[in-house]
């Protein structure tokens, strides 16, 4: 035994040291799944946007079949990847909670983000009493509390496209919100594809470099539509594009932290393809209500 502060015991320490460090699994990139993934964002994204300018104040119902999809896609792969209590039931409930936000959505009142907020509220209800059935189940709750939350309000979250397009400005706001968000998850998964540096941790296949760099990329593209759009200009289309960007490829980020959280926690790995489709999911889905938000704030 030497003491703690002899050059023998410091050279043990560092030793250690070096050994918890080399202990610590890197997760190789796969450049070709973050190409698919990219891929797939470009597509949900380009299915909003021609969505989106299909509508019109006697047909929204295109615009509502495309979203129906999106949240069909979010709620499987969130279901499969957070495995909550009663999986079935609780699928059933979030794809409810998705047709009653979408016909709620399109109705004929004063267009407004209330009506969805109380249906996710009684989703979610209605979600933790399903798992209070049984008393297995019932234990659980507070552990599958995020994933209901995550599941309800985000298929709730979606429909707020259709109340946006409702708005005088929504459709255009939809165009420059969607460009945004999938530009700014393109661009950052197929950077981590050739740079994924500086690693932000060593179990998260993802760099700092393309979440950055994607948030730009979708601001700058924002401000240059808007410049030929008459009713913005380059500063109010950036405004738009950097707030929905920065949720976009965030929410992308935090739904890997997410599954290898779940997975150094011991649970089984989720299904490959709902592991991959849940970030850009995720991605539309929050940025969906901050460009509601944005045109109810800064641009009405």
């Amino acid at each position: 035994m030497f003491p703690s502060g002899s050059p023998d015991a410091t050279a043990d320490a560092d030793a250690a040291t070096d050994d918890d460090l080399d202990e610590i699994e890197v997760t190789p990139v796969r450049p070709a799944l973050s190409v698919a993934i990219a891929v797939f964002a470009g597509l949900v994204g380009v299915g909003l946007i021609f969505g989106a300018q299909s509508t019109s104040p006697g047909a929204r119902g295109p615009f509502a079949l495309v979203l129906a999809g999106v949240q069909v896609l979010y709620v499987l792969a969130w279901l499969m990847a957070t495995r909550p209590p009663v999986p079935l039931v609780m699928g059933g409930i979030c794809l409810a909670v998705a047709g009653w936000s979408d016909f709620s959505a399109m109705g004929g009142g004063e267009p407004g983000l209330g009506m969805l907020a109380l249906i996710a509220l009684v989703g979610v209800v209605a979600a933790v009493a399903a798992q209070a059935v049984r008393p297995d189940d019932r234990r659980q709750i507070s552990e599958s509390l995020r994933a209901t939350l995550l599941l309800v309000v985000g298929v709730v979250a979606i429909a707020s496209l259709i109340v946006l397009s409702r708005i005088p400005l929504g459709t255009q706001v939809i165009f420059l919100s969607v460009v945004a968000s999938a530009v700014a998850l393109m661009v950052a998964r197929l950077l981590d594809a050739v740079y994924p540096k500086p690693r932000l941790a060593p179990q998260v296949p993802r760099g700092a470099a393309g979440v950055i760099l994607g948030a730009m990329v979708g601001t700058l593209l924002s401000a240059v539509i808007g410049s030929y759009l008459y009713t913005f200009s380059p500063s109010s289309a950036a405004m738009v594009g950097l707030v929905t960007a920065t949720v976009a490829v965030l929410a992308d980020l935090a739904a890997d932290w997410a599954e290898v959280g779940r997975q150094m926690a011991g649970d089984p790995p989720t299904l490959w393809v709902a592991r991959h489709m849940q970030g850009p999911l995720a991605g539309f889905a929050i940025a969906a209500p901050a460009a509601y938000v944005m045109t109810v704030l800064f641009l009405t």
